[in-house]
This record gives structure tokens, C-alpha cells and sequence, in this order.
């Protein structure tokens, strides 16, 4: 009986179906591209391999191509009598996480993961900013994946793709040379691996190495495949990186070529986020970037994300009608927010029409408005997912709406606090700029 790679057993008919199932998952795991090309192929030598079916859901749901991905999973639930108790499990946690049903897929993997614990592609779903405890609304869901992770390490071992996200959730949790160390292991095990080299990212910019980040990403782009799931949000960390060391030149480069909604293929949520939060960063640090190019994630916003739904991709899309000045187009996704708020389908709470209308303020010039509305949510930050690098935008957006609304004692206790978690000129500047 062929197995997955991980050790378990695979019900098929097919050594061929899994040899292409085993190529797809690497590259799921990895973030390059082919996994669907390589499923397809699986799905051709056996059409009735149900793992295979299943993580072809898995990857149509990340692009949103959710009819699609509700179609796979029927058949492979379907199968079920004819698999082992991992797979049937296996299959139910991912169909139910395409359902949308986060926090019973999220149980069911607690308990699967406890006679599993080196499933892999279940194991997937619940790491990184998106996944199910990325999303779940916990304030602490960074410190609940550091410890699932350490409580399947013993299982792991040596082997890349755990190190990368154990890395990483040390890297997000404060302990970032330990976590650095872990990935630059998983790296050296898989140096294609664009889920590490998007750890160590992050852990050049916890540790405020900006040199060292901007020239390790440089590197690595060339050779990653444009068409795979993080070419875009590794340029956008690149593009950081610039604006950090004061060349918003050649950060404007890297966001014409490689970020913009248009260039990128990366998945939907990223390509409003990515995009928005450069543009926004870009008008609070330096100047307002040209209205085009706002315009192109609004436009591509409103098609892909006609109403409120998803919140991370919502506040994004608030900001960029924010600041074309679109009030009412802001105001209105806002509403819609609370409305799910309001119904139990935000489980992320109140942060985030909170943040949508400080981001609307600051975007007409109320600077103490935007100021009392996002300071007091800082604390609940966290609960919207994504990483401190991401979520940074909404403490810098209220340091300068404190700067310019003339609270520079305020200001100054933010900054001292982060300065005191890593090195930042910037900061260094905002602070001086206190007297």
C-alpha cells in the first residue's frame, strides 16, 4: 500500500496517483507552484483517491473558488466507508474547514492530531495568519499554534516543515533568535521552502535587521516561481524593507512589479491586503501614493469582495476607499461589519469596524478622532489575525495620528515600547521629532 510521505497509508489504486499526490503536497507545503497541475494528475490515475480530491479542496479554498472546493469535498465524503479512520478524519476536518465551520474543523484536528500527530495537510489549515487559529478571533492565537507545535514536535524531529512554523510562531511570539535558528534549520533541509524563507522574513524584520532581511529576500525571489502563493507577499516584505531603510524608490519598484493586484498571484485576501497596506504606509511615512493606483485596489476590492464577509480583506478594502475618499463606500462595508458583529459571524469583535472608522478618520484629517478610536483598541489587534509585521500598520497609523493631533506624550510611550522590542530608525526619528 503506497504511503504519503509522512508515514501513513494512502487508499488508492494507483502507485502513479500517489507519486503526483506526494509531489502535490510538497508543493502545498511549500508554497510553490504546480500542487493543483500535480492533484489533477492524481485525480486522473485515480479518480476516486480521496485525499487527493480533499486537497484539492484545500487548495481551491485559498483562491476562493469555493463552489469548486464544496464539489470536491462532497465526493471525497462520499467515499469515506472505503477509507482508513486517518483519512476519513483526514477528510472531514478539511471539508468541514471549506464549509466554513472553523471552530469544529479546528476541534476535530485537536483530536485527530492526538493519534496523528504527523498529518500534515489537517495539520496546515490551523497554521499561519489565515489559517483556523489565525481567524479564530483569539487574542492569543500565535501562542496556541507554538503550543500545538511543541506538542507534536517530539514526532517531528528534524524535518522542514515543522521547524518553519515552529519558528516562526517563536518569532511572533518574542523568542525571535530561537525561532530564527529553527528556521534557518528548516531552510537548510529545503532551501526552496518559501513558507521558511517567509519566516526568516519576519524574523529579520522582529529583530530590526532591515539590511540583512531586504538583501536575504533579494536573493531568494529570483529563482520562486511568480505564479506561486507568495511570490507577492514576499515582495511585499521586500518593499518593506526599502521603506525602512529610506528608499521608497525602489519600494515603488518592487509594488509595480510585483504587488499590485494586477502582477500578483497570490490569493485574493493577500491581494487586497498586500497592496493596501503598502499604499497606506507609504501615505503616513513619506507622501500619498498616486490615487491610480488606489483606485486598482478599490476596483479590484469591490469585485472580488463585493460585501463584508472576510474580515481581514474588509479592513484593507476600508482603507483603500478611505483613501481615495470614498466615505460612504467605507461606511458602508463598516455597517456591514457590524451587522456580523451583530448576528455572531464576527468572531473577531468589535476591533474591527473600530479600526475601519479610526482608518476612515485619519483618512479625512480627524486625526484625534482616529487617534480615540484605534488607541483603545490596540490591545485587540491581535484578534484580527495576521502578523505583527501586518498588524504594525494600525500602531502606525495611530502614532501619527497622535503625532499630528499634538499628543506627543502619548506618542512617545508607544514608541519607547516598541524600541524596546526591536530597533527601528524610523521610531528613533518619530521620537526625536518629539523633542
Amino acid at each position: 500500500m503506497p504511503s504519503d510521505g509522512f508515514g501513513y497509508p494512502l487508499t488508492t489504486t494507483s502507485e502513479a496517483a500517489a507519486e503526483h499526490y506526494r509531489r502535490a503536497v510538497e508543493s502545498m507545503l511549500s508554497a510553490n507552484f504546480g500542487a493543483e497541475e500535480a492533484l489533477d494528475a492524481a485525480l486522473q490515475a485515480d479518480p476516486d483517491f480521496a485525499l487527493a480530491r480533499v486537497a484539492k479542496a484545500r487548495l481551491l479554498q485559498l483562491y476562493l473558488r469555493t463552489p469548486e472546493a464544496k464539489a470536491e469535498t462532497a465526493v471525497a465524503r462520499a467515499l469515506r466507508d472505503r477509507l482508513t479512520r486517518r483519512e476519513a478524519r483526514h477528510v472531514e476536518i478539511i471539508a468541514l474547514a471549506v464549509d466554513g465551520a472553523g471552530p469544529q474543523a479546528l476541534a476535530l484536528l485537536d483530536e485527530h492530531l492526538a493519534d496523528y500527530p504527523r498529518d500534515a495537510v489537517p495539520l496546515s489549515l490551523a497554521l499561519g495568519v489565515f489559517g483556523l487559529l489565525g481567524f479564530s478571533g483569539r487574542r492569543d492565537h500565535r501562542e496556541a499554534e507554538l503550543a500545538m507545535l511543541q506538542r507534536l514536535a517530539s514526532h517531528w524531529g528534524e524535518e522542514w516543515y515543522l521547524l518553519t512554523f515552529l519558528g516562526w510562531a517563536r518569532i511572533e511570539t518574542g523568542d525571535v533568535a530561537a525561532g530564527i535558528a529553527e528556521v534557518e534549520r528548516s531552510l537548510s533541509l529545503n532551501p526552496r521552502n518559501a513558507w521558511g524563507a517567509h519566516a526568516l522574513a519576519h524574523g529579520y524584520y522582529e529583530a530590526g535587521d532591515v539590511e540583512a532581511g531586504a538583501d536575504y529576500v533579494a536573493g531568494w525571489l529570483p529563482e520562486y516561481d511568480r505564479r506561486s502563493q507568495l511570490h507577492g507577499h514576499l515582495s511585499w516584505h521586500l518593499a518593506l524593507f526599502e521603506l525602512a531603510r529610506d528608499n521608497p524608490a525602489r519600494a515603488h519598484e518592487i509594488y509595480a512589479d510585483a504587488i499590485r493586484p494586477a502582477v500578483t498571484h497570490g490569493p485574493q485576501v493577500i491581494r487586497v491586503a498586500d497592496p493596501a497596506a503598502f499604499l497606506w504606509r507609504q501615505r503616513i511615512y513619506a507622501e500619498a501614493a498616486p490615487v491610480g493606483h488606489w483606485r486598482e485596489v478599490v476596483e479590484y476590492a469591490r469585485r472580488t469582495f463585493p460585501r463584508a464577509g472576510i474580515h481581514f480583506a474588509d479592513l484593507h478594502a476600508i482603507m483603500a476607499d478611505a483613501a481615495i475618499g470614498d466615505t460612504a463606500a467605507a461606511q458602508q462595508r463598516i455597517v456591514q461589519s457590524r451587522e456580523r458583529l451583530s448576528s455572531g459571524r464576527l468572531p473577531q469583535g468589535e476591533v474591527v469596524p473600530a479600526l475601519g472608522e479610526g482608518v476612515v478618520a485619519f483618512a479625512r484629517g480627524d486625526y484625534t478622532a482616529a487617534a480615540d478610536l484605534i488607541g483603545p483598541m490596540l490591545p485587540e489587534v491581535p484578534r484580527v489575525g495576521g502578523s505583527h509585521a501586518q498588524r504594525e500598520l494600525f500602531e502606525d497609523t495611530y502614532i501619527v495620528a497622535c503625532l499630528r493631533a499634538g499628543r506627543g506624550e502619548t506618542a512617545r510611550q508607544q514608541l519607547t515600547q516598541r524600541l524596546a522590542r526591536r530597533p527601528s530608525v524610523r521610531d528613533r526619528r518619530w521620537l526625536a521629532s518629539i523633542g
